[in-house]
């Protein structure tokens, strides 16, 4: 029988991967090297990979830079355990010829829900109030009724699909930007299709569903920021450098934001002298959208099948 090829998990924390089942089902036809903490530098990164065939890179903090992936000669196949790929260079991953396959669409319901609840945290004032409460005071702020207002999602991919059937159920006017626009995607989402300064201007809610690109960096900066509505939300369940950070949490202090829900940020683990977290209406998640253990699974299993579909010579959810 033939050795198993080698597959390396280079730094599984927080918990992703370990101890689910999908871990044994992988061990079947790899030899599995799981890393529970986080590789500490760069070298200790690539010295843990250096014998891989295969990877799943579970964690997108464990990034793979150019001169990372190209020391590792063995390395065939990468697997993220997310649908975002830019923990990873892929122009060096296309260099060295290894697929690179990620896990679009799975977790779609949950990633929303999950905006969903940030944007109903935010309109209701939630971690605001709790502080208040917390430290003696009786505030009692306006909070924001959603219902009949508009929300703008800003990218229709999945995500952002489910992001406008739950807004469309509690009866808010939906109206949505991609860069792909089509009638067809219009008619099958409910939603009207404008320009992003008619989405911004219009919008009492402005939610983001794009994937990060050179096209998307900070595609939402100080200039656009200053198109929205007075009082308006802004929500980002996508990635952090699709804005401009400390231009909303400029916009968040002088009032022109009404509030903010972030679960992404520039920098992760988010420091803790970040301009965003000296600001008061804002409820932020440590990058954990998708963390359920529902969601968790669909990611294992994803990342497990995209191993194997590779292994049998279909390569599936390929993005190199």
């Amino acid at each position: 029988m033939a050795d198993k090829p080698i597959l390396v998990i280079p730094g599984d924390e927080p918990t992703q991967i370990t101890g689910s089942p999908q871990l044994a089902r992988l061990q079947e036809r790899a030899e599995v090297r799981l890393y529970s903490d986080r590789p500490p530098s760069i070298e200790e990164q690539v010295k843990r990979a250096a014998d891989a065939e295969l990877m799943i890179n579970s964690r997108g903090q464990v990034k793979w830079p150019a001169e990372a992936i190209q020391s590792l000669t063995k390395l065939r196949m990468i697997s993220t355990c997310s649908i975002g790929t830019d923990s990873i260079d892929l122009n060096a991953a296309r260099g060295q010829d290894i697929v690179v396959s990620n896990i679009p669409g799975k977790t779609a319901p949950v990633v929303a829900e999950h905006a969903f609840a940030l944007m109903m945290a935010v309109a209701k004032r939630v971690a605001y109030q709790t502080k208040e409460l917390k430290e003696g005071r009786w505030a009692q702020p306006k909070n924001v009724y959603l219902n009949g207002k508009t929300l703008g999602v800003i990218g229709t991919g999945s995500i952002g699909a489910a992001m406008c059937r739950l807004a469309n159920a509690i009866g808010m006017n939906v109206i949505a930007w991609t860069f792909n626009p089509s009638a067809e995607r219009a008619e099958q989402l409910g939603v009207t299709f404008c320009d992003l300064d008619t989405l911004l201007a219009k919008s009492d809610v402005v939610s983001i569903h794009l994937r990060y690109s050179p096209d998307s960096h900070q595609l939402i900066d100080a200039v656009q920021l200053a198109k929205m509505k007075a009082g308006a939300l802004l929500i980002n369940t996508a990635r952090g450098n699709v804005t401009d950070n400390e231009a909303v949490a400029a916009s968040l202090s002088d009032g022109h934001l009404g509030g903010v829900g972030l679960d992404v940020f520039d920098v992760e683990p988010v420091p803790a002298d970040h301009p965003i977290m000296k600001c008061e209406q804002v409820v932020l998640t440590p990058h954990c959208a998708d963390q359920t253990p529902e969601g968790s699974e669909l990611l294992n299993s994803g990342a497990v099948d995209n191993v194997f579909a590779y292994l049998d010579g279909k390569p599936q959810n390929v993005v190199t």
